[in-house]
């Protein structure tokens, strides 16, 4: 299949970096530098060929094989000690229309920031992915990818048309099979496994086309979400005026909020919002939400959430910001840094008890760390995101109000990893200790979100619950997960901790 125009023409072919290559160690470490892995080889693919080319020799000599886009992995998918090759993507970063397909191709080494500042440059639309600047997409999709105008917009995985995967068959050779949407695809599964069934599984992405569904034009403005300008409202509560009560009312405050006010049609779910509790060391609590500035009434809803989060708490505003943020603006997307971290994630249909609460509380009230960047963030989800039956996507999380996302923060030193993670893991531990240790899907829970994958969940020492790990991440989709997983990866070439398991 020859590139559409639009194209880019790469800068170099394919090349491979070894131990002696000044170049190597920068290759060993991704986002998260807990992870060191030591590959024998890397091979930087500016091309599908060169990929399938890789593999197959790797394959070939039984060496084990990851894959890396933006290297923002939380886990150490890319980074173990047993991978022998690694491929690195993140020169197939073009993004153009592709009229063949009347579709938005996007390369799996897109990083997010260049990719939406060309959708919106181009043609005033946008991808409703990461909220984070540098990570790439080429794992980011396959997860399911949210950020704050989901809400609105759906997830990316609801916006994508057809993906390009080198798989490899039983005989260990590999090959380029384009799956898509369309009913009569006989490969639509592997498109549909796509949709939120994570990175490492079922073969290497070499390209993403994205078109919303059921929009019947060839203008390519209308193929995507536009971007709109936004109203922002930025809140910091001092943590010194923070009674234990005031939390409890604070944040389950705001989680009442979003049960009533996250039915897909609602006119208040074009409001948007991220509540990040941080660790009492960074004296403050922060709420961040806005609206779309074309929005009748906007502004009057944004300031109701404000209002309804902090009656009854007694807090005191330490700053309140109102401003205008132009769609194309830095502060539209995360400039997350990199370092030592470990991170987990819950999805919640409805707000946690108070005993909940209270527990949160006095972890962030904990003096066994002091790291500013400790938080328990709650970003909202729902509105169209819950128009999507739980099965028509990999992505299960179709009944979620709020994403929960718990970080110790980042940190520079192996010295510091004890008190770091295991702050974290009793924290989530504590929380949902009725349940385990593990938001096992109930009434309030709703699991935890591949993209931010947790090794811990699949770990009886951390997840007593009972409940597998792929049922927190898939939900009932699991099983079809691993058809696919049969289907395309019969020698299970693609694997970690975390991966689909064949059946």
């Amino acid at each position: 299949m020859e590139a559409a125009s639009g194209a880019c023409t790469p800068a170099f072919g394919s090349v491979t970096v070894r131990p002696g290559d000044t170049r190597f160690d920068s290759f060993l470490r991704g986002h998260n530098t807990r992870f060191t892995g030591r590959p024998d080889q890397v091979t930087i693919a500016t091309a599908r060929d060169h990929v399938a080319e890789a593999l197959g020799r790797a394959v070939a000599a039984g060496r084990r094989v990851a894959v890396r886009s933006g290297g923002h992995c939380l886990e150490n998918f890319t980074a173990s000690s047993d991978i022998k090759d690694l491929i690195d993507l993140s020169q197939m970063s073009d993004v153009y229309f592709d009229e063949s397909r009347n579709a938005f191709s996007v390369g799996p080494g897109s990083i997010v920031t260049p990719t939406q500042h060309t959708l919106f440059k181009g043609w005033g639309v946008h991808i409703p992915s990461a909220g984070c600047s540098e990570v790439g997409l080429g794992g980011h999709i396959l997860g399911g990818g949210y950020n704050f105008y989901s809400r609105i917009h759906g997830i990316a995985v609801d916006q994508l048309y057809a993906v390009e995967v080198v798989v490899v068959g039983a005989d260990g050779q590999p090959r380029t099979v384009v799956a898509t949407r369309e009913a009569n695809d006989p490969n639509r599964d592997l498109w549909w496994a796509h949709t939120g069934g994570g990175g490492g599984n079922f073969g290497v992405v070499t390209r993403y086309w994205m078109r919303t569904p059921n929009v019947n034009s060839t203008d390519p403005a209308k193929l995507l979400p536009r971007a709109g300008n936004q109203r922002v409202r930025t809140v910091q509560w001092s943590w010194d005026s923070v009674s234990p009560q005031g939390f409890t009312t604070l944040i389950r405050n705001y989680c009442k909020w979003f049960e009533r006010n996250s039915a897909p049609g609602a006119k208040e779910v074009q409001v948007w919002a991220s509540l990040s509790a941080s660790h009492h060391s960074a004296g403050v609590i922060t709420l961040l939400a806005g609206v779309e500035d074309t929005v009748v009434g906007g502004e009057a809803m944004l300031d109701g959430l404000f209002t309804d989060v902090v009656a009854g708490t007694g807090v005191r505003v330490a700053s309140d910001s109102r401003y205008a943020l132009p769609w194309l603006d830095r502060e539209n997307w995360y400039w997350g840094a990199s370092g030592r971290q470990k991170d987990k994630t819950a999805d919640l249909r409805k707000s946690y008890t108070d005993e909940q609460i209270a527990t949160i509380y006095r972890y962030l009230t904990d003096d066994s760390i002091s790291n500013p960047g400790a938080q328990v963030n709650l970003a909202a989800l729902g509105g169209r995101i819950n128009t999507v039956a739980s099965d028509a996507t990999a992505y299960p999380h179709r009944d979620s109000i709020l994403r929960v996302y718990f970080t110790p923060g980042v940190w520079r030193t192996q010295a510091e990893d004890a008190a770091h993670v295991a702050w974290v893991r009793k924290l989530y531990r504590d929380v949902y200790s009725r349940t385990g240790g593990v938001p096992v899907p109930d009434s309030v829970n709703a699991g935890a979100y591949i993209n931010y994958p947790d090794a811990d969940l699949a770990d009886p020492e951390w997840n007593t619950s009972g409940t597998p790990w792929h049922t927190l991440y898939y939900g009932a989709n699991y099983a079809r997960l691993q058809r696919v997983k049969n289907a395309y990866d019969p020698r299970n070439v693609f694997r970690h901790v975390l991966s689909i398991r064949p059946s």
